[in-house]
């Protein structure tokens, strides 16, 4: 059986990878980005100087043949799906028996003037990363529109090499459609701090152009001229589908699959930012562009392909990112607003750098969600509790058990419990358990319960 990967991000690879494991297919995977899979995640550090292009390839250039995975470099205009057959621009007629779409994102742009022109990326492709490098040589200011976690990636890397950064957000605060307030306004204090020239509540207009076509400014709503010689939009991602629509193919915003990850088209499926879940599980979304989703919907692909029919399950939520010198975890339900069922324990240190957030359901007590700045708590101990629905004081009780570094890193989490003490007027106190071995024997505890 030939079976053909389109794209070779973080899905593809991880499909083609397990398909491999489990099967003499033959595969091959089509990039029209890049030779060889890379980890997307690390651009920003190769501009920064911390890695080199080598250095954020996980594979060996070996590693491909060895594993009898066929690369092609080319670029596909249409599917023939009927005909089972990918047509490529140099003319290229390839074949397949199954088909797996992992074409990712692209950067989103809503027909500004003078988008197109010389100097204006995004920051998603390999040469997004590319463009940046040419025009960073005597730049003597980038303007950055879009306040998500692309937007201050790219703010953070023109800031490394000591390029003023204007950075323009639409919003009243940064990312406070996924950030509670008291985060969102953490992440202001450290921009500004960081000498970001912060733009909250202001909106790109258009991007004007000099004589030789590239961006010399931008004019905000408000008609303030900001010059520039780089333009970064990073406005979001949508699923990369265009050359997709008008087929056969059913598509909403992104590549329709049911909870196998199939499509409507026999021997077809799609994985990663591209594809949209008819019907998500609760609480999470149908398009969700986030690596370890890809990765997941990469490795149970290759399970459906290869005959153990497997339902996609991402599990609980979480996310995780670094807004400068803050580093951000997220795991279960954490809103920008506060849900009417749902109360908060919020902890902040008094430097304004760190803080500690868990909520809970009022009439149950259960455990809702952790959303941690500049502290570090590890994955399954948050994941257990939130999958068992562990009572908030169970938590806060042996809520030590969740940091990470409890050995070379300052403690907090008394201070998380003196703070839930002061909300409900209860006593409850933290079990000096931490460490890795106390942490194995209390998950070791959970487990044997939950069999019980």
């Amino acid at each position: 059986m030939k079976i053909v990967i389109l794209g070779n991000g973080i899905s593809g690879i991880t499909a083609a990878r397990h398909i491999r494991k489990r099967s003499d297919h033959a595969i091959t995977v089509i990039s029209e980005e890049s030779d060889y899979f890379f980890s997307r995640t690390a651009l920003m550090y190769v501009y920064m100087g911390h890695m080199r292009q080598q250095d954020v390839q996980p594979y060996e250039n070996w590693f491909w043949a060895k594993n009898r995975i066929e690369l092609v470099r080319a670029q596909v205009q249409s599917v023939d799906f009927d005909a089972k057959t990918l047509h490529t621009s140099d003319r290229r007629v390839i074949p397949y028996d199954r088909l797996v779409l992992a074409t990712g994102s692209r950067s989103n742009k809503f027909g500004w003037p003078g988008e197109t022109l010389n100097g204006v990326h995004g920051l998603y492709h390999w040469q997004d990363l590319e463009a940046m490098e040419r025009h960073s040589a005597g730049l003597q200011r980038a303007v950055v529109v879009g306040g998500g976690l692309i937007g201050i990636e790219m703010a953070e890397m023109f800031h490394a090499r000591h390029i003023p950064v204007s950075f323009l957000v639409r919003e009243k605060s940064f990312w406070d459609t996924v950030l509670p307030p008291e985060e969102s306004q953490m992440v202001n204090r450290h921009l500004h701090e960081h000498g970001i020239d912060l733009r909250l509540e202001t909106e790109l207009k258009e991007i004007l152009p000099d004589d030789k076509g590239t961006c010399r400014a931008v004019r905000t709503h408000s008609g303030e001229e900001i010059a520039c010689g780089f333009v970064g939009l990073t406005v979001g991602v949508s699923p990369n589908i265009g050359f997709l629509k008008n087929t056969a193919l059913e598509t909403n915003r992104g590549i329709l699959v049911n909870e196998f990850l199939e499509t409507n088209q026999p021997g077809v499926y799609a994985i990663g930012d591209c594809t949209e879940m008819r019907q998500a599980r609760a609480g999470r979304r149908p398009i969700e562009a986030v690596w370890y989703t890809g990765r997941m919907m990469g490795e149970l692909v290759a399970q459906n392909i290869c005959g153990k029919k497997t339902a996609y399950d991402p599990g609980i939520w979480f996310n995780s990112a670094k807004f400068l010198d803050i580093e951000y975890q997220v795991y279960g339900d954490i809103r920008a607003k506060l849900p009417e069922n749902q109360a908060t324990v919020y902890w902040e240190h008094p430097g304004g750098k760190k803080s500690i957030r868990l909520n809970y359901d009022k009439a149950s007590g259960a455990i809702a969600g952790f959303n941690l700045m500049g502290v570090r708590y590890r994955h399954e101990v948050c994941e257990k509790w939130l999958r068992e629905g562990a009572h908030i004081e169970t938590v806060l009780s042996n809520l030590g058990l969740a940091n990470f570094d409890p050995e070379f890193s300052d403690q907090y989490e008394s201070e998380v419990v003196k703070v839930y003490n002061r909300q409900t007027g209860k006593s409850l106190s933290l079990r000096q358990r931490r460490g890795l071995p106390g942490v194995l024997r209390f998950l070791q505890h959970l487990s044997t319960s939950s069999q019980r």
